[in-house]
C-alpha cells in the first residue's frame, strides 16, 4: 500500500478495503460523511457492508452495537465532537459498558476542525472517551503508524476509538516500523527533559527538539500513540531518565493526554511536568497555522514550557 503524499482518510479507507477481504464480517455505519471520509470508496465496491444512517450520530452507535452483537466487526465514523459528545451515553451504554468490539472514528480531531469552527472542534473528545471503562483511545501520528496499527485494533478485544487526521499528515515514521497498541514509539533520546507527543504535536516536539539541541539542552521525544491504556512504563522510565516532563496535544489540557502523565507520575515518580494544549477553551474558526499560535500550540511554545519544567527541576534539586 501506498503511504506516502496521501491523505490519511485514503489510507484509512484503503485499509478498511483490504481488512474487508480478511473479515468477511467487516461493515461501516456512517453519519452522512461518507464523501468526507470518502468511505464512498468502500461503499461503492461493498454496498452491502455500508450502512448511511444519516445524520443521527446516536442512532449511528446504537445500530453498530446491534450488528456487534450479531457477529459484525463495525466501524463508525462521524467527526469527533459528533462521534463522543453527541453520542456519548450510546457509546457509554450499547459499546463501552457491553464490552462490543466497535471501533469509532472521530475525524478532524482539535484543531484541525479549521473552517468548520467551534461547533466541530471538539477539543474534549478524548477527555470524554478516556473516561469510559473498556474503552481503548488511540491516535495515529502519521500513515505508517496507521496502518502498522490497523491490524492490532480490528483484534483487540474490546472498543476503541480512533482520533483520525483526515488531511495531509507529517510523515514521523519510517515504512515496516513496527508499532504496539498500548505501548509508547520513542522518537528521540534526550537526558534533560522528555517531551511526550501525540498526533500533529509530535512534528512540533521534533522541531523543538532541533530548537533546544542548538540551545545546549538534549529533549528526548516519545509518542504516545495510545492514550488509553497508555504506557505507564515508558512515562517512569522517562521521567527517572530526564527529571523533567513536558506534553503536547492537540487537546484541552484537562483530562487530555498532559492529565493521563500527570497521573502516572503523581502516583509512581513525582517530577516537574508541563502541558503544552488548549488551556481551557473553545475551539473557533481559522486555518492550521492560525489556531496553533493563537492557543500556543507551536514548538517554540514546547521551547518556553521545557525550560520551565527544568527550572523547576534544578529548583527542586
Amino acid at each position: 500500500m501506498e503511504l506516502k503524499n496521501r491523505q490519511l482518510r485514503d489510507i484509512y479507507v484503503d485499509l478498511l478495503l483490504q481488512y474487508a477481504e480478511e473479515y468477511p464480517n467487516l461493515v461501516i455505519v456512517e453519519a452522512d460523511l461518507m464523501k468526507a471520509a470518502k468511505t464512498t470508496t468502500f461503499y461503492e465496491k461493498h454496498p452491502e457492508k455500508a450502512i448511511n444512517v444519516g445524520v443521527a450520530e446516536a442512532n449511528m452507535i446504537g445500530v453498530a452495537a446491534g450488528l456487534t452483537n450479531m457477529g459484525k466487526l463495525v466501524f463508525t465514523h462521524t467527526f469527533t465532537p459528533f462521534a463522543t459528545r453527541r453520542a456519548f451515553d450510546q457509546v457509554t451504554l450499547s459499546v463501552a459498558y457491553a464490552k462490543l468490539n466497535v471501533k469509532m472514528v472521530g475525524s478532524d480531531p482539535g484543531i484541525m476542525a479549521q473552517l468548520n469552527g467551534g461547533t466541530h472542534m471538539s477539543l474534549e473528545d478524548v477527555a470524554l472517551m478516556r473516561s469510559l471503562p473498556t474503552m481503548t483511545v488511540f491516535e495515529p501520528v502519521d500513515g505508517v503508524q496507521l496502518a502498522g496499527m490497523f491490524k492490532q485494533i480490528i483484534d483487540h478485544d474490546g472498543p476503541v476509538y480512533i482520533r483520525l487526521l483526515r488531511q495531509e499528515f507529517d510523515p514521523i515514521f519510517e515504512e515496516g516500523q513496527t508499532f504496539e497498541l498500548g505501548k509508547a514509539s520513542p522518537i528521540k533520546e534526550g537526558t534533560d527533559v522528555t517531551i511526550i507527543a501525540s498526533g500533529i504535536m509530535v512534528q512540533e516536539a521534533l522541531d523543538a527538539h532541533k530548537m533546544l539541541a542548538e540551545q545546549g539542552i538534549s529533549a528526548g521525544v516519545i509518542n504516545i500513540h495510545t492514550i488509553k491504556p497508555i504506557d505507564a512504563h515508558a512515562i517512569i522510565e522517562a521521567a527517572k531518565k530526564t527529571g523533567a516532563i513536558v506534553t503536547a496535544e492537540n487537546h484541552n489540557i484537562i483530562n487530555g493526554l498532559g492529565s493521563a502523565v500527570a497521573e502516572v507520575l503523581s502516583e509512581n515518580f513525582p517530577v516537574p511536568l508541563k502541558r503544552v494544549g488548549i488551556k481551557d477553551h473553545f475551539g473557533e474558526v481559522g486555518k492550521k497555522d492560525f489556531l496553533m499560535e493563537k492557543y500556543g500550540l507551536k514548538a517554540v511554545d514546547i521551547v518556553a514550557a521545557v525550560k520551565a519544567a527544568i527550572a523547576l527541576k534544578q529548583e527542586v534539586k
